[in-house]
């Protein structure tokens, strides 16, 4: 089965702030999902390459990489920027980090640490602040909060999803 290239996906609104706390369940198990995912994985697994792909630790990284920009896009919504702050869509962070030289458990407790302080955020911000909206830089639609948890939990599951693919399915 192919995945959808994640710069050709689309996102619908969500249109009931009910479902948050859902998505926050989803973006609080992604580290416990991921370690489950590869912690019985040899080495060599993790650093396999597939033609121009990320490797498994790569993958790993790149979610890391990204945590400070989605709570700063958090930060944006709630102070009430008309726009959210782009991504760096080359993802110049990840392919100069060898990340491939750092050890697995550092990965994944670095991507851990960084998904803590995005969940708390998102979980302690009032009905008010809720419903702020942006625009999505690349995608030129609104977002509030729960779009935005949305669109996260979407992106670490393309990226687990790719892990599975790399590992043969396992």
């Amino acid at each position: 089965m192919k995945r959808t290239a994640w710069f050709e996906r689309t996102f619908p609104l969500m249109e009931d702030n009910g479902a948050l706390p859902a998505i926050i369940e989803r973006l609080s198990g992604t580290p416990a999902r991921l370690e489950e995912m590869v912690r019985r994985m040899a080495p060599d697994v993790l650093t396999r390459r597939s033609g121009d792909r990320w490797t498994i630790k790569e993958e790993i990284g790149h979610l890391g990489d990204l945590e400070p920009l989605w709570l700063a896009r958090v930060e944006d919504l709630v102070n009430g920027t008309t726009e959210l702050r782009a991504a760096d869509l080359t993802n110049r962070q990840t392919h100069t980090a060898n990340h491939n030289a750092t050890d697995i458990t550092d990965l994944l407790q670095r991507f851990r640490s960084l998904r803590q302080p995005f969940v708390s955020r998102i979980a302690g911000l009032s009905d008010a602040q809720l419903q702020n909206t942006a625009l999505h830089p690349r995608m030129k639609t609104p977002m509030r909060i729960i779009d935005l948890a949305y669109f996260v939990a979407e992106h670490d599951d393309h990226h687990l999803a790719g892990i599975r693919e790399l590992a043969g399915g396992v």
